[in-house]
């Protein structure tokens, strides 16, 4: 299982099955805080749909190259990270996240971001990483800005959530715009 040192507080692990319950429960615990962002929380309601959901990203890690972390914080599950919509040919990719609600105002994405975003540039080859987020997610948006995405403008109608659908705010950094630590 492939693990990252963030920092000595922050580590991602490599998502895998056993984390099924943890990750379930921590849905379970904060659908408010979640939910008004993230359109999947609705639709977990049991521990199978989120095996279901880990079973997906693991059999198909290998054709897809799409990596998901669980993000520890001294110790403690705080929420999910990885890769997604990663494109070889045109080498691209996109960063999501969710942290549950004890877990925010850390630092705990912003420093997770920019590892991700490190390997992205350098292990994986990639020229651009894109990061999306919800018209009036003011909190995922401000990441993007403080680890330098440039915002490029309005996914219309990008996500579904219910019968509404979700304008995104689209924010990129290329890699030669990226400065490393």
């Amino acid at each position: 299982m492939q693990s990252i040192v963030v920092s000595n507080e922050i580590l991602l692990e490599q998502l895998n099955a056993s984390d099924a319950v943890t990750i379930f429960n921590a849905i379970d615990q904060n659908r408010s805080h979640l939910g008004r962002w993230l359109p999947f929380v609705d639709y977990t309601k049991e521990v199978k749909d989120t095996e279901a959901f880990i079973q997906n990203v693991v059999s198909h890690r290998d054709e897809t190259r799409n990596e998901v972390y669980t993000i520890w914080f001294k110790g403690d599950f705080a929420g999910i990270i990885g890769f997604h919509n990663t494109d070889r040919v045109n080498e691209k990719t996109e960063i999501g996240y969710w942290l549950i609600n004890d877990m925010t105002g850390h630092g705990i994405i912003h420093r997770s971001c920019k590892v991700l975003i490190e390997l992205a540039f350098g292990k994986m080859g990639m020229n651009r990483v894109t990061i999306r987020c919800a018209t009036g997610n003011d909190l995922s948006e401000k990441v993007a800005l403080r680890l330098g995405f440039i915002y490029e403008g309005i996914e219309r109608s990008g996500e579904r959530y219910h019968d509404l659908f979700f304008d995104l705010k689209v924010f990129s950094l290329l890699k030669s715009e990226f400065i490393p630590n």
